[in-house]
């Protein structure tokens, strides 16, 4: 009777491990290891976010696919960034509302430690700028598909983009100095 129960509890175990090593098989990095590298090496916030900005284009151009007058630009990427991240259309944008996650949980960390850091409102006007890109480019892609997982993908990503934009409004006007003087000039108004 005891051999019985223990080979049950053995199977049961094995069944779990199976289990959880067949769910870490599918997940997927949404950087690839020279991004991750990126990430790592760039402490300041806003150089951060500019390895996330680009990660996110790397995406774009994955998903429009490589035009040829891109090549040299390419080429000259992947020496520091690596081969153009490959996946289907749902892994690629699902790749993209990660990204925008990271890049807001990075920001959320750096205001609750420092909410003052003179970066977040640059770091935050970056993103900004990249969300609005692709609630243009993407909203058009969850009206035509009927894929439920790029539907999945494309409505995370911009649940994420729509969240930065909003976070990006709440930013006091930006002040530019002027060129060539000292002098700043009137803020620019954010719509």
């Amino acid at each position: 009777m005891q051999i019985k129960a223990c080979s049950k509890f053995l199977a049961l175990i094995l069944l779990l491990l199976l289990t959880s090593f067949a769910a870490a098989a599918q997940s997927r990095d949404h950087l690839t290891p020279q991004e991750v590298e990126l990430v790592q090496e760039s402490q300041v916030l806003d150089k951060r976010t500019e390895i996330f900005v680009k990660a996110i284009e790397r995406r774009m151009l994955a998903l429009n696919g490589a035009a040829a007058s891109n090549v040299k630009q390419l080429q000259k990427d992947s020496e520091k960034w690596g081969e153009l991240p490959k996946g289907t259309r749902a892994e690629l944008i699902g790749d993209i509302a990660k990204i925008l996650e990271e890049a807001i949980t990075n920001i959320d960390d750096v205001s609750f430690h420092d909410e003052k850091n003179p970066l977040l409102s640059k770091a935050l006007r970056k993103l900004d700028t990249t969300a609005e890109q692709l609630i243009t480019q993407l909203t058009p892609l969850g009206e035509q598909t009927k894929n439920a997982d790029e539907i999945s993908s494309i409505s995370q990503a911009l649940e994420n983009a729509q969240s930065i934009i909003e976070a990006a409004k709440k930013l006091p006007a930006q002040v530019e100095p002027e060129k060539g003087k000292g002098k700043t000039k009137k803020p620019k108004e954010k719509p």
